[in-house]
């Protein structure tokens, strides 16, 4: 190998002695030609350490040059026949391209525009053909099967190569993003759309990457364990340089470097184009994100340029090309690709003579045809395998590529490339020239998807690459192949009883009680998944360290600073606990890791991540949405629930409306429970639903830290209280009656106000537990509908209603959630039964609970006060005894609506 020239590759100019700085890396030259990279490596690495021992701390770059990470003579060769493989992929182009047209152009009485994407594809191409012929294993007997996340916007390609697979038919094609009659495909990744063929939902920018990392880390937890062999497996996960920029994307890298996940790969498609235009237009995004991830502790592998550079670069002594392939900016570039070979010539190459000397005697056309290294199946199948092999680290392709590959004048390297879905007739034609396709000009204006024989050579490679790697991708498990039978409700007693004379509990220790106890199962309790954001202490969960452990790959290490204590930090290379940090991102994205287990991995498992329910779906909600459409299965648990539960933590911290925003879910099942053994029946049942029969809901379940007697179980009230309502606390037999809900803390001021209305007023009052208002909802909804559509029928009755009819008078519902939250029943009222609503709008404060639900009136004086005025509006009592009532409680009637306050 030649000595590196003088002031190369940035050397500064003014070098103070050039001399010695010749000296060193003439040594270095000799070290890499004779002993190997390796060993120059640890060399360099050896004299940092001696120079920060000597106090030369001086920062080094962490980039390294403008270059292909792998060099020619180590590249890995393919095994494949790249020409026909090449043939594969114009199909695929063309039939994408196709899918995406013709939804736009032959409808015209529905606006003729159903969007859709060309431009990620067509730069994605080569990779995903290198990946699918060689690397990515399919589920089976011999393999687990490998985890695709696939940048959502390339879904066209993906279904261009199952149609010629004769996993999709033509007619599904033709009904690209036209879902409502069953025979089209989903415009994204959705499983919940396409439960047998898409694994995850990746198209909500920056939610991918981060569900990735703890796929994979979910996937080791397993190998740990002993559940399921995962050691050959890996994710890859394909990302836009564009979409780095989401914090998700990169939030959780440190975790995967941390803990070493080796079955990680990312893919950054670097088209150097975000949406509206360039990444980084000033600057260059593959140089940002290889400081980034190497600095994360990554293994990082650059593909920017395709074979055809190689000869360029070994003639260019001296570097010019080189420090031109650095200097040059990421919005130049996009421009070179949006002109042709006489501007590259000029633009490019022009910058330096010597750089302008190397294409002497090539044309510009010669030029132009200069690959991008992701467009290079060699290259790119160099690039994969070796980040297949690497050992103990994540890896991470930066692959260059052209937006729009191949869409010509219409769109490659253009600013509009990612809108653009319509192509004129000129274009069309244009793009089968480009690629060959065997379609004549009489059939180019119908654009017909073109597929070869099944007996042709290229028809029989497909096939042949997708049997050695065990079948074909994407593919969905529905169900798990194994079956678990749920413990009886009576194994959970200690929940359903009431608690002793004198003792007083929380439903967040009934959660823990109720796990406690399914963790004692012998064939489901390892199966269970305790997930936390550094909050166990606070919902006493802390016993389960010693219990079962908490998972740490590398195991303890250290003496914990609690070792003498019986409930100490223990970490285990098997242990069960997910402690995730203060991160409410990552334990939802380690839940759906664990949620969809059974899909992933055939195995089933039951997570349960209990958090702050503030931080629950108003943080993750994004999250949330995406679990729907993988359609997890799991226990979301909202602790210090409530706008009036959690003393003094204010604002931020207090929740009032997780349930509402919980119900725009529709596979979610939403519970706000008041009592132990609501608890128990709701997670019981849950367990059922989930692992018993496989149903793909998962449920949200808020939980109080407020301590208080247990009434138990009242036989025969099960099914009502997990349909979402149930007479608790019968009152008097006396004239003047009202029914008063509520659930989870504000339950209790229900109760209280029923005494009051008996001893001050006279007045007798049924309390009713609703442990979900969101179920009763959507059951009254289901009724409505079917009336609706069935008006010759006779009517179903909601639930709401047959509980309520037999008892007369008013309806009073009072919660810790906004008044939406109990609202959602009003149509269900029985006809002519007045409704009043207490809630929680507005902002949390600090205070103690009996001021915060004086402050947001919802407590007890309220509820009567609504009681009275209700009464009155139905004539049973004079309005006189509203004004009563709100002067003997102390009502200021005046103050600051809090909505407002």
């Amino acid at each position: 190998m030649s000595a590196l020239p003088e002031n190369a590759f940035g050397a500064p100019a003014n070098d103070a002695d050039s001399q010695e700085t010749r000296e060193w890396m003439d040594a270095l030259s000799a070290v890499i030609e004779s002993e190997g990279p390796e060993r120059a490596h640890a060399l360099l690495e050896q004299l940092l350490e001696h120079a920060r021992q000597n106090s030369i701390d001086m920062p080094f770059s962490a980039n390294t040059g403008y270059v292909n990470t792998i060099e020619p003579d180590q590249e890995e060769r393919s095994p494949g026949n790249l020409q026909m493989e090449g043939r594969l992929r114009a199909y695929m182009r063309w039939n994408a391209m196709a899918m995406v047209v013709k939804a736009n152009r032959h409808h015209p009485e529905d606006g003729g525009d159903l969007g859709g994407h060309i431009g990620s594809f067509a730069s994605v191409a080569s990779m995903f053909g290198a990946g699918f012929n060689h690397f990515w294993h399919a589920e089976s007997e011999n393999h687990g099967g490998d985890c695709l996340y696939i940048q959502g916007h390339s879904s066209p390609g993906v279904y261009a190569r199952a149609y010629l697979e004769g996993r999709l038919t033509e007619e599904q094609l033709l009904n690209f993003r036209q879902e409502v009659d069953g025979r089209g495909l989903s415009s994204y990744p959705h499983p919940k759309l396409m439960p047998n063929f898409w694994q995850f939902s990746t198209v909500s920018m920056g939610l991918g990457p981060l569900m990735a990392i703890y796929q994979a880390r979910f996937l080791k937890y397993l190998h740990a364990r002993g559940i399921a062999n995962t050691e050959n497996r890996k994710v890859w996960v394909f990302c836009g340089d564009g979409e780095m920029d989401e914090v998700e994307s990169l939030g959780a890298i440190g975790l995967a470097a941390r803990e070493n996940l080796d079955n990680l790969i990312f893919v950054i498609n670097c088209n150097l184009q975000r949406l509206d235009g360039p990444v980084r237009g000033n600057g260059k995004i593959i140089q940002e994100l290889e400081g980034t991830f190497r600095g994360a502790g990554w293994n990082v592998i650059k593909l920017l340029w395709g074979t055809d550079w190689d000869p360029l670069l070994a003639r260019d002594k001296d570097g010019a090309l080189r420090r031109i392939m650095m200097d040059t900016l990421d919005g130049d570039y996009q421009a070179f690709k949006a002109n042709d070979g006489a501007y590259v010539r000029k633009e490019f190459f022009g910058r330096d003579p010597k750089a302008l000397e190397l294409v002497a005697k090539m044309s510009d056309d010669d030029i132009w045809a200069l690959r991008r290294g992701g467009h290079d199946p060699q290259k790119v199948y160099a690039a994969y395998h070796a980040a297949v092999h690497h050992k103990d680290q994540p890896s991470v392709l930066l692959v260059k590529t052209v937006k729009g590959y191949g869409m010509g004048k219409m769109g490659e390297g253009k600013n509009t490339v990612h809108q653009t879905k319509k192509l004129t007739d000129e274009a069309v034609k244009e793009f089968r020239d480009r690629f060959n396709i065997p379609i004549p000009d009489s059939q180019l204006a119908d654009i017909p998807f073109y597929k070869p024989a099944d007996d042709t050579p290229e028809m029989q490679y497909l096939h042949e690459r997708r049997k050695a790697l065990g079948g074909y991708l994407p593919h969905r498990r529905a169900k798990a192949d194994e079956q678990f039978t749920v413990p009886a409700l009576d194994i959970f007693k200690p929940v359903l009883e009431p608690t002793a004379e004198g003792r007083e509990i929380s439903t967040t220790q009934a959660f823990v009680r109720f796990l406690t106890q399914l963790l004692r199962d012998k064939a489901l309790g390892p199966r269970v998944v305790p997930i936390v954001v550094d909050e166990a202490r606070t919902f006493g969960m802390e016993g389960l360290f010693r219990q079962i452990g908490i998972y740490n790959p590398a195991g303890q290490q250290y003496t914990p600073v609690d070792k003498g204590q019986v409930s100490y930090y223990k970490e285990d290379k098997q242990g069960q606990v997910l402690q995730e940090g203060i991160n409410e991102a990552g334990g939802m994205a380690s839940w759906i890791a664990a949620a969809t287990s059974y899909s992933t991995s055939n195995r089933i498992m039951v997570p349960f991540y209990v958090y702050y329910s503030m931080f629950g779906f108003q943080r993750v909600g994004d999250l949330a949405w995406a679990a729907g459409d993988m359609l997890a299965r799991g226990f979301l648990l909202g602790g210090t629930a409530g706008r009036t539960t959690l003393n003094g933590e204010g604002l931020q911290h207090e929740d009032g409306h997780s349930h509402i925003l919980a119900g725009t879910i529709p596979n979610c099942v939403s519970y706000d429970p008041t009592f132990a053994h609501e608890v128990g029946v709701i997670m019981q049942h849950g367990l059922k639903r989930m692992v018993e029969k496989q149903e793909n809901v998962y449920y949200y379940i808020t939980l109080l830290n407020e301590n208080y007697p247990m009434p138990g179980l009242k036989a025969g009230t099960e099914e009502q209280i997990i349909k979402g309502m149930y007479l608790c606390k019968e009152g008097p037999k006396l004239k003047t009656t009202v029914q008063l809900l509520g659930s989870g803390t504000i339950l209790r001021e229900s109760i209280a106000a029923q005494a009051l209305l008996e001893q001050d007023w006279g007045i007798a009052a049924n309390v009713w537990s609703c442990p979900s208002f969101n179920e009763l909802a959507r059951e009254g909804q289901d009724c409505e509908r079917w009336n609706l559509l069935h008006p010759t029928e006779g009517p179903r009755v909601s639930f709401v209603s047959q509980q309520l009819e037999p008892h007369s008078g008013p309806v009073v519902a009072s919660t810790d959630y906004i008044k939406a939250f109990a609202d959602q029943i009003r149509p269900f009222i029985p006809k002519g039964r007045t409704y009043k609503v207490l809630g929680t709008d507005g902002f949390g404060r600090s205070d103690f609970r009996s001021k915060l639900r004086e402050h947001f009136e919802v407590n007890r004086h309220y509820i009567v006060v609504a009681a009275l005025k209700a009464l009155s509006e139905e004539g049973a009592v004079p309005a006189a005894k509203v004004a009563e009532a709100i002067k003997k409680y102390g009502i200021q009637a005046d103050k600051v609506n809090p909505l407002h306050a």
